[in-house]
């Protein structure tokens, strides 16, 4: 198997006292989008800023391209490219010219690539930067991030003050960067963009990583919507193992809305084929389900 681009192994950062990252473990591949979620405050960015030598692991192996992040930085920051949540650039420089010394800064130049992406995210690149609003700012950063020759792309929250036609945008870019074997680690708290682009997710909660696998494989763990009618009263059916939520939805008790777990589906379908089953529909479980299932398994004093 190949080396993992990203790799950290039981890392722990310490604050004093206070311990901000426990035993973090895990990997990006080559060619992978890896989601990384979790509330505010959960370790996103402490994370992210070890992997860029930013910040020193207080124990633990962390490693890009197989080398180490906090000696081999610099080497490191030549193949790869960042874009964090909040942008702060130079007030007296356009945006054009705060791209063109981006790429400098990492020895490449303004392409036609640079000329597409302007025009994608709608930036006016004549302005000076203390005139942009926050997406402004962040559309600066993305454009020089994915203008970029890297082999590695790390996003920090990076549509945040971004409008929708513009998120759509930057998910089309990580797509087409994905379909080039480019590896990508993308921190958000927006599920549904996640779930657009992530092969893979890393939950992580309170400085801890509490899951990680592939959506199709997680979504296992939750439970499936069901709007169901029938002929006969559904009367019971608050019985049958696995049932919640459920919402009687008409006076005769033929209609309802309910959750059921997965491995119950049986059960539940044997119960309404007995009642004549009329109608069903179902929705799988989202990311979203899949993340206020372990928020509230942990509760709800997560730090923020």
């Amino acid at each position: 198997m190949d080396q993992p681009i990203v790799s950290l192994q039981q890392v722990t950062k310490k604050f004093g006292r206070f311990e901000a990252l426990k035993d973090i473990t895990f990997s990006v591949n080559q060619g992978e989008v890896l989601g990384f979620i979790g509330p505010s405050g959960a370790g996103k960015s402490t994370t992210i800023r070890i992997l860029l030598g930013m910040l020193k692991k207080t124990s633990g192996e962390a490693q890009i391209f197989g080398q180490d992040v906090w000696q081999e930085d610099t080497k490191i920051h030549q193949r790869l490219s960042y874009v964090p949540g909040d942008v702060y650039l130079w007030p007296n420089l356009t945006g054009g010219e705060i791209i063109d010394l981006l790429l400098r800064l990492n020895d490449q130049q303004r392409t036609k690539k640079t000329e597409e992406l302007i025009q994608k995210f709608q930036l006016d690149p004549k302005k000076k930067a203390r005139t942009y609003s926050k997406g402004n700012r962040q559309k600066v950063a993305l454009i020089a991030a994915l203008s970029q020759e890297a082999d590695l792309y790390i996003f920090d929250e990076p549509t945040s003050g971004l409008d929708p036609l513009n998120e759509i945008t930057f998910q089309q870019e990580v797509i087409k960067l994905k379909a080039a074997g480019k590896s990508i680690l993308l921190s958000s708290h927006i599920l549904s963009e996640v779930e657009k682009m992530c092969d893979r997710v890393v939950i992580i909660r309170d400085g801890e990583i509490i899951e990680t696998g592939d959506l199709l494989s997680l979504r296992h763990l939750t439970r499936i919507k069901m709007t169901v009618v029938t002929k006969d009263s559904l009367a019971g059916i608050e019985k049958l193992p696995g049932i919640y939520n459920l919402k009687f939805t008409d006076s005769q008790q033929q209609r309802a809305e309910l959750s059921v777990d997965r491995e119950q589906m049986d059960t539940l379908m044997l119960f309404l084929a007995e009642r004549k089953l009329v109608d069903l529909t179902s929705t799988p479980p989202t990311l979203e389900d899949l993340f206020l299932h372990y928020y509230e398994k942990q509760g709800a004093d997560s730090h923020v």
